[in-house]
C-alpha cells in the first residue's frame, strides 16, 4: 500500500468529486446544521455542481480546501461519512481555520478524532501551517470537546457573536499551534 497522510485505519480525506454533488446536495441543505455552518439559505445542485467543478484549484488561490472523508469498510468499499474544510487559508502567517462535519449515524465513533488528525499532519507537514483555529459556539459540547481532545486551546471568546432562536450566544475561538516547526 502506498504511503499517504491523507489516508488513517478507518479513514481517508479526499478530494470533491462530481460524484459527491447528490450527497452535498443533501448535506448543505439539512437546515439542521445550518447554525453551525453559518448557513442561512438553501445551495441549489447547479451551485454544488459548479462548486465542485471548479474545487481544482488549489488551496494556494482559492484560500480554502473542502475534503471529503471517507470510512474504509472492509468488503463494503468506501463510504463518505462528512467533510472537512481548510479555509481563510493565509500562506503569510502560516494559519487557516477549520471546521468538521461527520453525519448520523457515523458520530461518536471516534471518526472526527481520526478526520482531524489526519488534516493536522497535512496542514503542519504538508502545508507548513503554524497554527490552526476553529470557533465553536458556546453550546455545542461536542465540537468543544472534539477540539480540546485534539489539542486546541480556548484564546477567545466573541461576546453575544451568534443570534440564535431569539436569544443572543458566546462564540469561542480555538486555536492549535505547531509545536514542531
Amino acid at each position: 500500500m502506498t504511503n499517504n497522510i491523507l489516508t488513517g485505519n478507518n479513514l481517508k480525506l479526499r478530494a470533491l468529486e462530481p460524484s459527491d454533488v447528490d450527497v452535498l446536495y443533501a448535506w448543505e441543505n439539512d437546515t439542521s446544521i445550518w447554525k453551525v455552518s453559518n448557513t442561512l439559505t438553501p445551495f441549489s445542485r447547479f451551485q454544488l455542481e459548479e462548486y465542485v467543478l471548479n474545487a481544482q484549484n488549489d488551496i494556494f488561490s482559492a484560500k480554502q480546501l473542502r475534503l471529503m472523508v471517507d470510512l474504509l469498510e472492509a468488503g463494503k468499499g468506501e463510504q463518505s461519512v462528512g467533510t472537512i474544510d481548510l479555509f481563510d487559508y493565509d500562506p503569510f502567517h502560516c494559519r487557516a481555520g477549520v471546521g468538521i462535519l461527520i453525519r448520523e449515524p457515523h458520530r461518536n465513533k471516534g471518526h472526527a478524532v481520526e478526520a482531524m488528525n489526519l488534516l493536522i499532519t497535512y496542514a503542519f507537514s504538508t502545508l507548513g501551517l503554524h497554527q490552526l483555529f476553529c470557533n465553536i459556539s458556546q453550546d455545542n459540547n461536542s465540537s468543544v470537546n472534539l477540539f480540546e481532545k485534539l489539542g486546541f486551546k480556548k484564546c477567545g471568546i466573541k461576546k453575544e457573536w451568534i443570534h440564535e432562536d431569539h436569544t443572543w450566544k458566546d462564540e469561542w475561538m480555538f486555536q492549535l499551534i505547531n509545536s514542531g516547526d
